[in-house]
């Protein structure tokens, strides 16, 4: 089944991520704005892969299990290269860590709860979180080297924020949510 386009869309957002990386090395528009491209790409398949998988009942293990982690890599990859690059800076840093705190605290509360065989679905919240942190780093990608005038990286900043606000309360949500099953494993 890994041969499924669903999953072939996963495995591609994975392979995007060293390309997307290796752009951000190098200032200019030319470099910011083919990573934008690629990262842009990228964010289409996670839902396209989903969609297209339910529809045609391709729905797989192995897809169940690298699309979160595809979405994960893509998004901790790029924010720590945005902050090594100076993209993310400052009072910026504060909601990339947080995003990179809930993503691994929710990674490893899945983890377990998978253990004790209970699912943790995604709540419609942490869909709207995911949006707005990927139009947010998308505008970061693209930076100073953004439309002339346009104030491409606060818009970024303030979606960063706006994300991380989410990722809190959606974090929370699940704590909270895995804790019942940790406190009281039989109910």
């Amino acid at each position: 089944m890994l041969t499924s386009l669903p999953n072939i869309l996963t495995l591609s957002r994975i392979a995007v991520i060293p390309v997307i990386v290796a752009l951000l090395f190098f200032p200019g528009k030319w470099s910011a704005w083919t990573a934008l491209g690629l990262y842009a790409a990228a964010c289409i398949t996670d839902w396209f892969d989903g969609y297209l998988a339910r529809i045609w009942r391709e729905e797989s293990l192995i897809g169940k299990f690298l699309d979160p982690i595809a979405d994960k890599l893509l998004v901790a990859a790029v924010l720590m290269m945005l902050a090594a690059v100076g993209k993310i800076a400052g009072l910026a840093v504060i909601p990339a860590i947080i995003i990179l705190l809930r993503e691994v605290m929710v990674s490893g509360l899945r983890e377990f709860l998978a253990g004790l065989r209970i699912s943790l679905p995604v709540s419609q919240l942490a869909k709207w979180k995911t949006g707005i942190q990927m139009g947010a780093i998308g505008w970061l990608i693209v930076g100073a080297d953004g439309p002339e005038g346009w104030p491409v990286t606060l818009i970024g900043e303030v979606g960063l924020w706006l994300a991380a606000a989410l990722t809190l309360l959606t974090g929370w949500d699940y704590l909270r949510a895995g804790l019942r099953h940790m406190l009281n494993p039989q109910g």
